[in-house]
């Protein structure tokens, strides 16, 4: 049984609180009710991964206090689509915030320290254009216990930097692929690889990329096997991914 519902049940048993008191406590362990949003506070204990708070369209202050009612329930924040000034707030409120601007992520206390990550999972990304997403897919995978490698300016333009890298590319045991326009590279990834690889399109390109479909609908019909496929500019999805079937591996060993 829960050490903490065990407890709750002891002290309705001895008379200590009432039945109704009993109820609300369980409640809340499990529920941060909080009117606009209920918070999963047992998804670490369920998945080994505490609930990730996705930013974008929620106020500040929505924001802000989803990161609170978490860390009072001591679970480390990953916050994904953050906007600076939110960092900004977040920094003032509970000190230990540490943004990545580029990426949009904000952390709030470990997961995982630096020792505790496993195995490998490299991002690549086919070129600077892509770096927002590449980024979101790292700081995730290194966020949720893996050992990342970021490896940029690998796209099919110049194949010949791919296959300069290839050696440390092979040494993963899961890939991000990350491009846009055509999204080609993960094709040529995964033709060269034996692990899996995730392919994260990204919105660069011109007219005809339409937004990143072009990417998306490259990547789902790729020839080469070994491929899964993540929503366009989904890096938390694609580092996400990654982290699981890294550390999968991990665990095997």
């Amino acid at each position: 049984m829960n050490t903490a519902i065990a407890k709750i049940l002891e002290a309705l048993r001895q008379n200590d609180i009432s039945a109704e008191e009993a109820e609300k406590r369980i409640i809340s362990f499990y529920h941060g009710d909080l009117g606009f949003a209920d918070i999963d506070l047992r998804r670490q204990a369920r998945t080994a991964y505490p609930e990730v708070v996705y930013c974008a369209g929620k106020t500040l202050e929505q924001s802000l206090s989803i990161m609170k009612k978490m860390r009072e329930h001591n679970l480390p924040v990953f916050a994904t689509r953050a906007s600076k000034e939110l960092a900004e707030q977040a920094a003032a409120v509970f000190g230990e915030a540490v943004y990545h601007e580029l990426s949009g992520t904000l952390s709030i206390g470990e997961l995982y320290a630096e020792d505790g990550r496993e195995g490998l999972v490299v991002v690549a990304a086919a070129g600077t254009s892509d770096l927002r997403a590449a980024w979101e897919a790292a700081r995730t995978a290194e966020f949720f216990g893996s050992n990342v490698r970021m490896i940029n300016d690998i796209g099919v333009a110049g194949i010949h930097r791919l296959f300069n890298r290839l050696d440390e590319i092979r040494a993963a045991r899961a890939i991000v692929a990350c491009a846009g326009m055509e999204g080609a590279l993960a094709s040529v990834i995964a033709g060269l690889v034996s692990v899996p690889v995730i392919a994260l399109p990204t919105s660069v390109g011109y007219g005809a990329s339409f937004g990143g479909l072009s990417a998306l609908l490259g990547m789902l019909t790729s020839c080469a096997p070994g491929i899964s496929v993540v929503n366009i500019d989904n890096g938390f999805g694609a580092g996400y991914q990654a982290n699981l079937i890294n550390r999968v591996k991990s665990n095997a060993v």
